[in-house]
C-alpha cells in the first residue's frame, strides 16, 4: 500500500487506535497529525468561511424585498369656534386610528459588472482558502517528519551509547581483574569508571532528549502529553531524487507560489470592482403601499369619519456618477499599485525558492555520500574496538589504546546518525518545497 492510501485508511481511526499500538509508524504519526493537528484544523476553520460566502453567492443578483407596517391611535383635545352664529362652539375629546402597510421591492438591474466581478472574486477566494489549508497540510507533516525521524536518530544514537556503555563496563572488568593479578595499574580502572559514568550520564541525557521530542511530535499530532509509544528503528531514504525532478512543474505545485499566484487573480478582481464605479446603476424600484384612518370620534363635523387609499408604484433609478472627489481613480491607482507589489513578492518568492531548493539539494547529495561513507568508516571502527578489545584483554596493548579505538567508534556513530537524519530532512525539505510530501 503506498502511502497515499494508508494516509487515508488511517485518517479516521481517531487516536487511541494509534496509541494502543506499541510502535508508532510515520503513517500513523502524519495520519493522526492530519485529523487532530490545531494548525491544520484552524485553516480548514479558515477555509470554510470562505465556503459559507460561495452558498451564498448569488444573492448580489436577487432583489432587495422590504416590509413595513404601522397602527397609530391619536387622542386630541380640540376646541371649535365658528363665526357663524348658526353654529355652536364645540370642546372636546377627538380619537382617530390609523393603519399602514406597504412593500418596497429594489432590483439593481446593472451595476457597472460589479455584482459578476463580486461572485469571481468569491470563488477564487474559496479556492485560495484551499490553497491555505494545502500549505498548512504540506508544513505540518513536514515538521511530523522531521520531529518523528529526530527522535529516530535520538533512538539510534541512545543505542550506539549503549553499546559504548557495554564497552566501558567490559573495560572495568578487565582492568579490575588485571589489577587484582598485579598486571594492571589504578588508573587504568579509574578511568575505564570515569568512561563508563561518563556514558552513564550521557544515556541519562539521551532518554530526556527522546522524551522532550516525543512531547513535541504528540503536539504536532494534536494528542494529550504523556502518551507513550516508541518508533520505528531506521530512517529510510529515498536515494532517487533528482534536481530535475524537484524542478519539474513546481511553480504550479509549490503551496506558497500558488497562494502569491492566487492573491494576484484576486486582486484583478478587485480592480474590476472598484472600476465598475465609473457606471452608472440602473435599478428597478416597486412599491405597494396601503392606508387607512378611521376617525371614531370628531368634533369637526367637516371631516372625513373614514379614509382608505392603496395603490402600486413602480419605475426604473439610474444613478450616474458625475463627480465624486476622484475618489475611483485614487482606488484604482492604489489596486494597480498592490497588484505590482504582490508581483514583486511573487518574484521574491519564486527567488526564494530557488535557493531552498539548490541547497536542499546540495545538502541532500552531501549527505548521501557522506552516508556511503560513514557506513565503511563504522564497520571499520567495529572491528578496532573488537580487536582492541581482545589485545587488551590478552594484555598486549594498553588501555589507552583500547579508549581512543572506542573514542573513535562513538564518533563515527554521531556522523552515521547524523548523516542518515540530514539526508531525511534534505529529502522531506525537497518534497515540502516541492509541494508533494504527501505523496
Amino acid at each position: 500500500m503506498t502511502r497515499t492510501l494508508l494516509l487515508f485508511s488511517l485518517f479516521f481511526s481517531g487516536v487511541q487506535a494509534v496509541i494502543a499500538q506499541q510502535i508508532l509508524t510515520v503513517d500513523q504519526a502524519i495520519a493522526t497529525a492530519l485529523k487532530n493537528n490545531y494548525d491544520i484544523r484552524i485553516s480548514r476553520n479558515d477555509s470554510l468561511s470562505y465556503s459559507i460566502d460561495e452558498s451564498y453567492i448569488y444573492t448580489a443578483f436577487l432583489p432587495q424585498l422590504n416590509g413595513t407596517a404601522s397602527k397609530n391611535f391619536t387622542r386630541n383635545q380640540d376646541s371649535l369656534a365658528y363665526r357663524s352664529a348658526s353654529r355652536k362652539d364645540t370642546a372636546g375629546l377627538s380619537t382617530s386610528n390609523s393603519l399602514n402597510f406597504g412593500v418596497r421591492l429594489d432590483w439593481v438591474l446593472f451595476d457597472g459588472m460589479r455584482m459578476f466581478a463580486t461572485r469571481d472574486r468569491i470563488r477564487e477566494l474559496v479556492k485560495l482558502g484551499d490553497l491555505q489549508v494545502k500549505a498548512q497540510l504540506n508544513n505540518t507533516i513536514s515538521q511530523v517528519l522531521v520531529t518523528y525521524f529526530n527522535i529516530v536518530q535520538q533512538k539510534q544514537q541512545l543505542n550506539a551509547i549503549i553499546e559504548q556503555k557495554s564497552i566501558s563496563e567490559e573495560r572495568v572488568k578487565l582492568a579490575d581483574r588485571k589489577l587484582m593479578v598485579g598486571l594492571g595499574a589504578k588508573p587504568e580502572l579509574l578511568q575505564a569508571k570515569v568512561d563508563l559514568n561518563a556514558f552513564t550520564s550521557t544515556q541519562y541525557r539521551q532518554n530526556t532528549v527522546i522524551a522532550q521530542l516525543k512531547e513535541q511530535l504528540n503536539q504536532l499530532m494534536g494528542i494529550q502529553s504523556g502518551v507513550t509509544y516508541d518508533v520505528v528503528d531506521s530512517i529510510p531514504i529515498n536515494e532517487s531524487l533528482t534536481l530535475d525532478e524537484v524542478y519539474k512543474n513546481i511553480d504550479n505545485s509549490n503551496p506558497e507560489l500558488q497562494l502569491a499566484k492566487k492573491n494576484i487573480e484576486i486582486s484583478h478582481i478587485g480592480l474590476r470592482e472598484i472600476r465598475a464605479g465609473y457606471y452608472p446603476t440602473v435599478s428597478l424600484n416597486s412599491s405597494y403601499n396601503f392606508a387607512q384612518v378611521n376617525n371614531t370620534k370628531n368634533l369637526n363635523p367637516f371631516a372625513l369619519p373614514y379614509r382608505q387609499s392603496g395603490g402600486l408604484v413602480y419605475g426604473l433609478t439610474a444613478n450616474i456618477p458625475i463627480f465624486n472627489g476622484f475618489t475611483v481613480n485614487r482606488q484604482l491607482k492604489q489596486a494597480r499599485l498592490n497588484i505590482f507589489q504582490q508581483q514583486l513578492q511573487l518574484d521574491n518568492q519564486r527567488l526564494m525558492m530557488d535557493v531552498a531548493v539548490k541547497n536542499a539539494f546540495r545538502d541532500y547529495e552531501l549527505q548521501k555520500q557522506n552516508l556511503v561513507l560513514e557506513e565503511e568508516n563504522i564497520l571499520l571502527a567495529k572491528e578496532n574496538v573488537t580487536i582492541a578489545l581482545e589485545r587488551f584483554r590478552l594484555g598486549v596493548s594498553t588501555y589507552i589504546e583500547l579508549r581512543e579505538a572506542q573514542i573513535s567508534l562513538n564518533d563515527g556513530y554521531n556522523r552515521l546518525i547524523a548523516a542518515r537524519y540530514n539526508a531525511k530532512v534534505a529529502e522531506v525539505e525537497l518534497m515540502r518545497l516541492k509541494g508533494e510530501i504527501l505523496k
